[in-house]
This record gives C-alpha cells, structure tokens and sequence, in this order.
C-alpha cells in the first residue's frame, strides 16, 4: 500500500520525472489543492505554488476548505435526501478527510462511487488505499472525455446507468478552457445519466475575480498557468449553462458557503468565493 509522504511520493529522480514518469518539476492543481487542505501528498514545487497562491488570496486555503465542506453537504443531501447510490466525482482529487464515498456510505452503506482524475500520482494513491473497500474504485481518467469515462469496463461493472447518479464537478470545471468544450463536455456527460440524476458544481465566478477586495487574482491566475493547469473563472450566466437540461434546486446557483449551510457554521474563507449548485435531471 502506498501511504501519504511514502512510495511514488519521495521516489524523485534527477530528471524531475518519478516513477510512471510523473512530473516532479512542475506545479500540479491536484497536489496544490491537497497542500492547502493540510495534506502530504504534495512535491516541493506544488508547496512553493500553494504559497504564491497564499500570497496572493491569503484566505485560499480557506476557501479550500469551504469547497470541500460543500462538497460534504452536497453529498449527504443527495445521499440521505435524494436517495442517491451512486455517485461519479470528476477529477477527484488526492485522497482527503471525508471522501465522497465516507460520507455518502455513512448514510447509505450500499452506496457506490467512481473516483476520476488525469493525475498519475491521484490514480496510484487512490487505487492504493481504495484496493480492499467495497464499491469504491478509481478510474485514471481525463473528466473531458465522457464517453471513455462512462464506457470504461471498470465504471459499467460497478455502476447501474439506468438508474440515477450523482455527478460531481466540484473545482474541475473551471480547469477546463473554452476551446475544450466545456458546456458541451457536460451536456455529453448528461445525456448518459438516467432520469433523476444530479449534477453538483462549484466554479469559480469571474465577478467575484473581478471584486475582489482581499487578493491578487491575476497573481493567482499566473500561478495556476504554470501549473498543470490554467484557472478559468466565468460568469455567472455561463456557469448556469452547465445546468441545461436540469432543474436547480434549492438554494439553487448561491456562492458557495451560502449552499445549504449547516446550522451555527460561518464559512473558512469568503462568502463571495466559488459559485455552488446542484441541479436534478427530470
């Protein structure tokens, strides 16, 4: 088993390059978002990122946390309220206190989940500490082609498309630039899912780049573009687009903090941070 700080993470050569020929040199958003979480699963150059990015918007780590803090919400609503067993979470990111499929098997224990990242050291460390759980795998996979994703032999084997799952793009869309497609990569991902289905995303809004009070998002932008991958923040009409062909429920498209909060909670970071909605396919 491959444990945090251990295995293909401290395994470095003098090509930059580890094993599987994993990138050691440059930045990756993956091994950034696990440094702000407090993680261990990071290479110094994604460390010296994370803090050009702290530097920047001194409360992103906080706002890390309030992305995975919705995340949370979002997954116990849709596995204790909506009755959801099956859930697809798109570049999922490294392994991290209350995973998708702790919190969804908390309340539903026959409830299955499919990790997906492009990241070679995400994909290794998932498939490690996920070999011995039931209806749990990970799928080393790039979130911009659905048809391999919901054709792969490992997701048809474990998942039922004829029924609902949850569809979950939490901080991955805004990774994905215009030219790629990425209204449509979903419109694809949402003619595969059976009625009854969700879609829950946070993305980063580009009004609340272009207000904000407390950072440098230019300075944080250039970060994310010499990393493995370029931030994006969108309007708030174009982020709606995501959710064609599906109803928003309730709060509906709010930030993210602001999306069905936990009673006596106040959010880590910013209110006006990430956009945040779950829409329901009819």
């Amino acid at each position: 088993m491959i444990l945090p700080g251990q295995g293909v993470m401290t395994q470095m050569t003098g090509t930059g390059l580890g094993p599987g020929g994993i990138d050691t040199t440059t930045p990756n958003v993956a091994r950034i978002y696990d440094y702000l979480l407090g993680g261990k699963d990071n290479f110094a150059v994604d460390r010296a990122a994370a803090e050009q990015l702290v530097a920047a918007i001194p409360d992103v780590a906080a706002i890390a946390r309030d992305s995975r803090a919705f995340l949370d919400r979002a997954v116990r609503y849709l596995a204790a309220g909506a009755g959801v067993r099956q859930f697809v979470d798109l570049g999922s990111g490294l392994p991290t206190r209350s995973n998708v499929h702790e919190v969804a098997q908390r309340g539903a224990p026959d409830a299955r989940v499919v990790y997906v990242d492009n990241d070679p050291v995400v994909a290794s460390h998932g498939q490690a500490l996920l070999a011995f759980r039931d209806r749990v795998i990970m799928v080393h996979a790039d979130l911009r082609k659905p048809a391999s994703i919901m054709h792969h032999p490992d997701v048809l084997g474990l998942l039922d498309l004829t029924q609902p799952v949850a569809l979950l793009c939490t901080s991955s869309l805004h990774f994905v630039p215009d030219e790629a497609g990425p209204h449509q990569i979903i419109a694809e991902y949402r003619d595969f899912l059976a009625s009854g289905s969700y879609l829950a995303i946070t993305h980063a809004n580009a009004v609340a780049a272009e207000e904000d009070p407390n950072g440098d998002v230019g300075s944080a932008t250039s970060v994310y573009s010499r990393a493995s991958a370029q931030l994006h923040a969108r309007s708030l009409p174009e982020i709606r687009r995501f959710f064609d062909g599906f109803d928003l429920i309730d709060p509906g498209l709010v930030w993210m903090p602001g999306w069905r909060s936990d009673p006596g909670t106040a959010p880590a970071g910013r209110m006006r941070s990430l956009r945040a909605g779950v829409g329901r396919k009819p």
